[in-house]
């Protein structure tokens, strides 16, 4: 890993350069997917069936094929193994409990004249869930999505998963059938994005797409914007720990390596200020690291964007990190609350020695699907309020009509538009 000091003359270019990512999308996605968005737009469930029989190596002849009714879920959770049933619930159970926090409720004022004001919380109707298949299965991915639109009140969750050689994953069947999905259709790809964004004759248009997914995926995740609405165009994963130099360097090696075995673009840097520390975490990546199923990942990961950063004091650390904004950060000190109030900019804050990363992507509770590529500066997990939207209410009494209208008329005028003034004119008493 790349060793970096915060009181080098080039550390901000260095940072920089180190932060660096651009999504893989080039003219040749492009065009691919615009032309399956096309083609699933113009000839529907047809070219649904040709695209996945073509890229995951399926046979299907109807979309009856490619779906997945209730009692299939049910039966993937009845025949898991107990102790993986166990720990879906269970995990299940806190996301639930958790997003239960979250959702918004109505509320409205009525003034002194009458008049009244307030927002109107809905759910979405219908929101489209993807999930990966092939070798990226999440189960986990499921909950975190399927659970938080349910809270929220969404009616109909339609998830798609690509089933490539028409290999099914039973634990996310069962991740789906404890999250109460509604309808599971065996598509991937832009595809299945395409599918979801404009419907076909089996597919129904869903109003929201979230999930995450490869390149082809978000590229059309993007290009469908407007049509749909959707959660986000995530990055690599990443994490950032700042510890104090007091954690066993072999759990600290440990965090790092659980992202960075994502995939080679994944991002793991430690900040501290002690630089023994940060050489003894060094000497646990080197004496861990052969030892991991994915090692060759991991290497790749932390040699192409990982770091080791030394910084003046913990001060310093929260500086940087809020420069970074990482999607997950662990705060590995004593006292992790108190450095709350100076973290502006993370997607979840992971507080004290024992509260290891891992944790939050199965069963602590809060979302697991986190802004990436320093997009946390603007932007937040995945919660129960990006399935609700809101309605602003207006209602006025006579007098309150007649008072704003005055206002109203005199701005609108300013602005040149006569029949909005007109309108709020005609409301005024005389």
């Amino acid at each position: 890993m790349r060793r970096l000091n915060r009181a080098d003359s080039g550390f901000d270019a260095e940072l920089e350069k180190l932060l660096a990512w651009e999504g893989v999308s080039n003219d040749q996605v492009n065009q691919t997917v615009r032309e399956i968005l096309s083609e699933i737009r113009s000839r529907g469930d047809a070219a649904l069936l040709e695209y996945t029989n073509r890229f995951d190596r399926m046979s299907a002849s109807t979309m009856d094929e490619l779906t997945l009714p209730q009692e299939r879920l049910q039966q993937a959770l009845d025949n898991l193994p107990e102790d993986q049933r166990k720990a879906l619930e269970l995990s299940a159970e806190r996301v639930r409990l958790y997003h239960e926090h979250q959702k918004m409720e109505s509320w409205s004022y009525t003034e002194a004249d009458g008049t009244m004001l307030g927002q109107q919380v809905t759910p979405l109707d219908r929101v489209g869930l993807y999930v990966p298949g092939g070798k990226a299965a999440y189960p986990s991915s499921v909950l975190m999505n399927a659970i938080p639109a349910k809270v929220a009140g969404v009616e109909e969750l339609i998830m798609v998963v690509p089933t490539p050689d028409g290999v099914v994953n039973e634990l996310v069947l069962a991740a789906a059938a404890i999250s109460n999905v509604d309808k599971v259709y065996m598509v991937g790809g832009a595809q299945a994005v395409a599918a979801l964004a404009y419907g076909t004759e089996s597919v129904p248009q869903v109003d929201k797409i979230v999930g995450p997914g490869n390149i082809y995926v978000a590229t059309a995740k993007g290009m469908v914007f407007g049509a749909v609405g959707i959660d986000m165009i995530a990055g690599p994963s990443e994490i950032l720990v700042v510890c104090d130099g007091k954690t066993d360097p072999d759990w600290i090696a440990m965090d790092l390596f659980s992202q960075a075995e994502h995939d080679e673009d994944a991002q793991s840097i430690l900040i501290s200020p002690d630089a023994g520390f940060l050489d003894a975490v060094e000497q646990s990546i080197n004496k861990l690291l052969d030892g991991m199923e994915r090692a060759d990942i991991i290497r790749t990961a932390l040699k192409d964007r990982g770091a080791l950063i030394q910084v003046e004091n913990i001060e310093q650390a929260l500086e940087v990190t809020n420069t970074i904004a990482p999607e997950h950060l662990e705060l590995s000190v004593e006292d992790p609350q108190s450095l709350l109030p100076s973290i502006r900019h993370a997607g979840a804050i992971f507080m004290g020695r024992y509260t290891a990363e891992a944790l939050g992507d199965y069963c602590a509770g809060p979302n697991h699907v986190l802004p990436t590529s320093r997009t946390a500066r603007f932007s937040s997990p995945l919660g129960v309020y990006d399935f609700q939207k809101r309605s602003s209410l207006i209602m006025c009494s006579a007098d309150g009509a007649s008072e704003l209208g005055k206002t109203a008329s005199i701005l609108a005028r300013g602005e040149g538009l006569t029949a909005h003034a007109q309108s709020a004119e005609f409301r005024i008493k005389e």
